[in-house]
């Protein structure tokens, strides 16, 4: 990744999202220091330990204790923190119906095929069980 000037912002959620992939493409925990090194963004090791933190409080990350500090691994892949973001908005919506509504009628016709299809996997899954 090539380095930015340090007055130069990043779009809302790009360094984050950059954190995730390199989290991703590891076959360990990484440390602030590992991530930093696999950026290349040239962030302070504190500055790091601060994003690594906050989306371990979320619930995004896990932590294992590494020497001194922590060592962090996705709690979910890609699909999955993004099943539970559509999950979490769903649930702090008092008309779910409605939300589901609107969301369904939103999709192209290609998605609307594929949630149907899974949703009669679902369904055939649960009568064998």
């Amino acid at each position: 990744m090539a380095k930015k000037r340090q007055d130069e912002r990043r779009p809302h959620g790009e360094l984050v999202a950059d954190v995730l992939a390199a989290l991703w493409a590891a076959d360990e925990p990484l440390t602030a220091h590992q991530v930093n090194d696999a950026l290349g963004t040239g962030l302070a090791r504190t500055t790091m330990a601060t994003i690594l933190g906050r989306l371990y409080e979320k619930g995004t990350l896990r932590r294992v204790p590494s020497g001194r500090g922590f060592a962090y691994e996705p709690v979910a892949d890609a699909p999955g923190l993004a099943a539970g973001r559509m999950h979490r908005e769903l649930e702090s919506e008092p008309r779910r119906d409605l939300v589901l509504k609107r969301f369904v009628t939103s999709l192209s016709e290609g998605d609307e095929e594929t949630l149907r299809r899974l949703l009669l996997e679902a369904e055939g899954k649960d009568e064998t069980e």
